[in-house]
């Protein structure tokens, strides 16, 4: 293997802009940010998801926000909001972060610890519906 997971996290967190749970709380709410979790839908069900954001599986975020995709999701892709992703601990969404910021988004940033942190700090999340 050329490179393991924690190159490839290292490499990603050194160019995406990771958001502290505490100045994420802040932006929760505000008119030009999206929260976006990129976890497993069955995730969501178990956990429940963070107030406001969008559930976006990490399988189809590249396709959602390309808008020559017939997947293209206008409320991720159009750049109008800054996209907050997070996952589980902050693995996933780093990745995807990198990756969409590969594809050339601007707007993209990342939770520092994911859901878990943002819900050990008291954040608000609400029960996903199926």
């Amino acid at each position: 293997m050329k490179k393991g997971y924690k190159q490839l996290l290292a490499e990603a967190n050194a160019v995406v802009k990771t958001v502290p749970v505490e100045e994420a709380k802040a932006l929760r709410g505000q008119d030009d940010v999206q929260f976006v979790d990129i976890r497993d839908p069955r995730e969501l069900e178990r956990d429940g998801i963070i107030e406001g954001a969008m559930s976006a599986p990490r399988g189809m975020l590249e396709f959602w926000v390309d808008p020559e995709s017939p997947y293209y999701k206008p409320a991720l892709g159009d750049g109008k909001k800054t996209l907050v992703l997070y996952c589980a601990s902050a693995w996933r969404s780093a990745l995807a972060a990198k990756t969409l910021t590969d594809m050339g988004m601007t707007n993209v940033s990342h939770l520092e610890g994911g859901f878990t942190a943002w819900k050990n700090a008291g954040g608000a999340v609400v029960k996903k519906e199926k």
